[in-house]
């Protein structure tokens, strides 16, 4: 069960993560920020890999066709899933675009099963459902009369979803490609190709059409790091988690983080769930420990 406690630290991180990474939005722009995450987050997958490489007195395993292919793919599918949230944010509503990302864990057991084969019990999906139901409901506002404009993130929301889908798929068919070693020398390998991956084109693609926001990153030295390592951190349990159980486990307990979330807004922010939301947050907790159950 130790996937249970890999998924929740990651969750954890990743929302410490957001917080930073949304602190350096005014100064780096959305994209800006985005970055940190990769460029910042590799030198830090690298020092895990040496430590755990170290640590089960093991080599590194050597890459082969089918991880890289897989791992590949999963990094490209969430870069694309991040430009895709973008796009759905900029099409005219943030809380729908960010609602309907969340139909990932779905969209997970769907292509997990497709992709590498992963069963999962009727008990599982019915977790998944509820949960996915549940964080839908709590993030969900009116569209208003934006019509066009909402359908629109609809769409680039859920198809964002897919992306990350395809990206959890791809990072756990790209850990289960390097055999029979230990899993998390496994999960980190993958972790340190995949954000070298990432880090390469996003840091190329940012000195061509975003200089500006990629200088701004590094006179921001000291908040991107911290982003940075928050990141690898959250990833580095991610993958731990793709490493020990079906990617739609792992992305279904992950629903956690909108209650951790909430939290941090009524800590920093004085915020409170309205009705819908409470009972949405509830239904997360209900699939979660469905989820747990049926594990």
């Amino acid at each position: 069960m130790l996937w249970i406690a890999a998924t929740l630290i990651a969750a954890a991180a990743q929302t410490a993560r957001n917080a930073m990474q949304s602190s350096l939005t005014a100064a780096l722009g959305t994209l800006g920020a985005a970055q940190v995450r990769f460029v910042y987050g590799l030198p830090f997958a690298l020092v895990f890999l040496v430590l755990v490489a170290a640590f089960a007195d093991a080599p590194v395993p050597a890459p082969t066709a089918a991880f890289i292919g897989y791992t590949g793919a999963g990094a490209l599918a969430q870069i694309g899933g991040t430009v895709l949230l973008l796009a759905a944010m900029h099409a005219g509503s943030f809380s729908v675009a960010t609602a309907f990302t969340k139909t990932e864990p779905v969209q997970v057991a769907i292509f997990a099963f497709a992709v590498l084969g992963e069963r999962l019990t009727p008990l599982a999906v019915g977790a998944i459902v509820i949960a996915t139901t549940g964080v839908v409901l709590a993030a969900w506002r009116a569209p208003g009369a934006a019509g066009r404009r909402s359908a629109a993130a609809v769409v680039f929301g859920v198809t964002s979803g897919a992306f990350f889908a395809l990206a959890a798929v791809g990072f756990r068919g790209g850990i289960l490609a390097l055999g029979d070693g230990a899993s998390y020398v496994r999960a980190t390998t993958t972790l340190a190709w995949s954000l070298g991956i990432q880090a390469s084109l996003l840091g190329a693609w940012m000195a061509v059409f975003r200089r500006a926001a990629l200088m701004a990153s590094l006179r921001h030295w000291r908040q991107s790091l911290g982003a940075g390592f928050m990141g690898a951190l959250a990833s580095q349990f991610w993958f731990l988690g793709f490493s020990l159980t079906a990617a739609a486990n792992v992305r279904t307990l992950a629903l956690v983080e909108v209650l951790f979330a909430h939290a941090v807004a009524r800590r920093l922010f004085g915020e409170r769930a309205t009705r819908r939301e409470a009972l949405g947050m509830a239904l997360v907790v209900a699939g979660v420990a469905l989820l747990l159950a049926a594990a």
